[in-house]
């Protein structure tokens, strides 16, 4: 199964976003993190993800008499890459999406049912913005973005560091314009 495939679930989006930045974890500490989501849910997609390669065991020990796994993401699988992005139909898009936004509203209620959520100290943020853009002025918004992002992807966790969830989404609104001058 190809990475599109094995990212186009809820659950396992949920575990690539609990793995991402070098962080090796056990199905168990996943389970803890994910606790609106099964356990046996769980294992069974983190078992997908080892099997299609977007996880591997980094290592293993018995603990009660079982062998757990410590699982680290493989980064280069999962992504999906421009050419696959632009070689599938419109309905694969669809799913695509409704994908992420169940995905990311899992993870915002998780984050909600946390007894310590408090959206405006922690300045969670969902604004929406219509912005007019050429081709070339969207695509220079789109690398200020990734470079914005880009450099903070490699902190490390910290003492005065929270995780957040970025989800830039960008689509077109409307049709092209036709206004004449």
């Amino acid at each position: 199964m190809d990475s599109l495939h094995l990212l186009v679930h809820p659950v396992r989006l949920r575990i690539v976003h609990a793995m991402a930045g070098g962080r090796t974890r056990t199905t168990t500490e996943l389970c803890e993190r994910l606790p609106d989501v099964s356990k046996a849910t769980v294992y069974r997609h983190v078992g997908v993800l080892a099997e299609g390669g977007i996880l591997e065991v980094e290592g293993e020990q018995r603990v009660h008499g079982a062998v757990e796994r410590r699982y680290r993401l493989r980064g280069d699988r999962a992504v999906v890459d421009a050419a696959t992005a632009a070689s599938v139909s419109k309905e694969d898009h669809r799913q695509v999406f409704a994908t992420a936004m169940a995905a990311l509203i899992a993870e915002f209620n998780a984050y909600l049912d946390r007894e310590d959520a408090d959206p405006a100290a922690d300045l969670v943020g969902y604004r929406q913005h219509a912005v007019w853009l050429s081709r070339p002025e969207l695509t220079e918004m789109i690398g200020e973005l990734r470079k914005v992002i880009v450099a903070r992807l490699g902190n490390e966790p910290a003492a005065d560091r929270v995780r957040y969830l970025l989800s830039p989404i960008q689509f077109p609104a409307a049709e092209p314009s036709t206004v004449d001058d």
